[in-house]
C-alpha cells in the first residue's frame, strides 16, 4: 500500500511504479536518510510535537533498520518508490502507528533535499582527500626533477626550455584551484533544508536549528520554496568534477604523448599499462586514455543537470529526480579515476636525457638570444627580427644557434659577443628566469614550498 494513497481509488499501474521508482539508485543514501530521520524524530520529541517515548521508539527502530541494512538483511521494495518511503515503510512495519508519526512536519521534498546535501558533503570530503594524494604526488615528482630540463610547448611546438618540475607544478596549481572550488561548493551545500515542507514550511513549531546542529550543518536555508527546488549545489559539484576531470584529461593527453615512441620522455610502469591482443610489442597507456575518455561523461552529466533545471518553475518538480543518477555517476567516475591515476603518475620513469636533448632542438633558446640583444640596448622588436633571420639562416644550414661561430653570428648583429654562448645554454635559459612563477630552480623550489604549506593547511 502506498503511503500517499488516500486520495486515490485504485493503484498505480506496475509500469508506472517502475518508471516512477528511484530506489535502484537512491538507495545509496540510506544512511543519510536514516540519520536525518533520527534527528527529525528527536526534535519532534523535544518540541512536544510527539511524546518523548514515541520519539525514542522511532529513533531506536531507525538505528536497528540502519544496522540491518548495513548487514545485508534488508531488501528494498520497488513499489515503495525511493529510499525515503522504503525506510518509512520498514519503520511502520516494525513499530506500527508510532512509525507513522515520523513524517509529521516533513515532506519528501525537503527530506530528499536534506539527504542529498548530506550525501554530497560527505562525497566532497572524500574527493578532496583523493585529490590531496594526487597533489602530493605532483609535489614529489617536482622535487625530484628540479634539474630535469625539457622543452616547453605552445601550439604543441617546441617553444622554450623549462623543467619537468615546473611542468608538474603547473598541474599542481590547476588541482589547487579544484580543491578550492570543492571547498566553495561544500560551503554552499552546508545549509539544512528540513522544515521547508513541500514548499511552504509547516504549522508545527519545528526547531530547525536543533536539527541542523545535530546533523552538522553550518546554517539553515532561508526560503522554503528555494529550499526544496534548489539543486545549485548538485550542479556546482558536477561542474567542479567536470573541471577537475578536464585537468586530469589534459595531463593524460601529455602522458599519452610523452610515453609514445615519438617522444619517449617517460616510460609507464608495467603495472599501469596494458598490451595488445594481436601486437606483442605494444605497451598501451590505457589508464590515461580511460581518464581522458571518462572526462566526457562527467561533462555530459553537467549538461544533463543544466538542461533539466533550465525550465523548471518553482517549486519542486518530479524532473528533479533526474539529478541523482547524474551526480552519482560523476562522483563515482572521479573517485574511480583519482586513485589509479595517482598511482600511475607516481610510478612513471622520467627519461631525463631524452627530455634534455629534445629541449635543445627546435631553437628553444631563440627568445634568449633576442633577450641577449635587448640587454645590449637593441629594441625588442628589432632584436626579435634579427633573431628570426638568424633562426632561418640556421634552418637552412641545419645547425643550431649555439653552434654558429661568433663571426657568423656578428653578420646578423655586431652586438653578439662570446658571452652569448653562455646566455643561450639550456641551463641559463631556465635559471635566468628566476622570477616568481618562473621555471628557475630557486623559483620552483619556492613554489614547491608554498604548495606543501597549502596541502598541510588542509590536513
Amino acid at each position: 500500500m502506498k503511503l500517499w494513497g488516500g486520495r486515490f481509488t485504485k493503484g498505480t499501474d506496475k509500469s508506472v511504479d517502475d518508471f516512477n521508482s528511484s530506489i535502484r539508485f537512491d538507495c545509496r543514501m540510506y544512511k543519510q536518510d536514516i540519520r536525518g530521520s533520527i534527528a527529525h524524530a528527536r526534535m519532534l520529541g523535544e518540541q512536544g510535537i510527539i511524546t518523548k517515548n514515541e520519539s525514542s521508539s522511532i529513533c531506536n527502530a531507525l538505528e536497528e533498520i540502519l544496522s540491518d541494512i548495513e548487514n545485508g538483511m534488508v531488501e528494498f521494495e520497488n513499489d515503495a518508490e525511493d529510499i525515503h518511503m522504503n525506510v518509512e515503510r520498514l519503520l511502520i512495519s516494525r513499530i506500527g502507528d508510532v512509525g507513522k508519526k515520523l513524517h509529521t512536519g516533513r515532506s519528501r521534498n525537503d527530506q530528499v533535499a536534506l539527504d542529498t546535501r548530506m550525501y554530497i558533503k560527505q562525497e566532497i570530503i572524500e574527493i578532496k582527500s583523493m585529490l590531496v594524494g594526487l597533489e602530493e604526488t605532483l609535489l614529489s615528482l617536482a622535487e625530484q626533477n628540479l634539474d630535469t630540463i625539457m622543452p616547453g610547448y605552445t601550439h604543441l611546438q617546441r617553444a622554450q626550455p623549462v623543467t619537468f618540475a615546473h611542468h608538474m607544478m603547473a598541474y599542481f596549481q590547476m588541482l589547487k584551484r579544484d580543491l578550492e572550488r570543492l571547498d566553495d561548493c561544500f560551503g554552499r551545500t552546508d545549509f539544512m533544508p528540513l522544515g521547508s515542507g513541500a514548499l511552504a514550511g509547516t504549522t508545527y513549531p519545528l526547531d530547525r536549528k536543533m536539527v541542523a546542529e545535530e546533523l552538522g550543518f553550518a546554517q539553515i536555508t532561508q526560503n522554503s520554496m528555494d529550499s526544496v527546488s534548489d539543486r545549485d549545489y548538485v550542479v556546482e559539484l558536477c561542474s567542479c568534477i567536470s573541471i577537475l576531470m578536464m585537468h586530469l584529461s589534459r595531463l593524460s593527453e601529455e602522458i599519452i604523448l610523452w610515453s609514445s615512441h615519438e617522444f619517449n620522455f617517460i616510460t609507464l610502469d608495467d603495472a599501469y599499462s596494458t598490451g595488445s591482443s594481436i601486437m606483442p610489442q605494444k605497451k598501451n597507456p590505457d589508464v590515461a586514455e580511460l581518464v581522458r575518455g571518462k572526462t566526457g561523461r562527467t561533462i555530459g552529466n553537467l549538461v544533463t543537470l543544466l538542461s533539466m533545471m533550465k525550465s523548471l518553475p518553482l517549486a519542486y518538480n518530479k524532473d528533479m529526480q533526474e539529478d541523482k543518477e547524474a551526480v552519482f555517476d560523476s562522483i563515482d567516475t572521479v573517485k574511480m579515476c583519482l586513485p589509479v591515476f595517482t598511482k600511475m603518475l607516481a610510478t612513471i620513469k622520467i627519461n631525463k636525457d631524452i627530455m634534455y636533448t629534445a629541449a635543445g632542438l627546435g631553437f628553444t633558446n631563440a627568445t634568449d638570444a633576442a633577450d641577449y640583444l635587448v640587454k645590449k640596448g637593441v629594441p625588442f622588436r628589432t632584436a626579435h627580427e634579427i633573431t628570426g633571420k638568424l633562426v632561418l639562416h640556421c634552418i637552412k644550414k641545419g645547425i643550431s644557434i649555439e653552434n654558429l661561430p661568433l663571426t657568423e653570428l656578428q653578420q646578423f648583429s655586431v652586438h653578439f659577443e662570446n658571452d652569448l654562448y653562455n646566455s643561450i645554454r639550456l641551463e641559463s635559459c631556465v635559471n635566468y628566469r628566476n622570477i616568481l612563477g618562473g621555471p628557475a630552480k630557486d623559483a620552483v623550489t619556492g613554489s614547491i614550498k608554498s604548495g606543501k604549506a597549502f596541502i598541510d593547511s588542509l590536513k
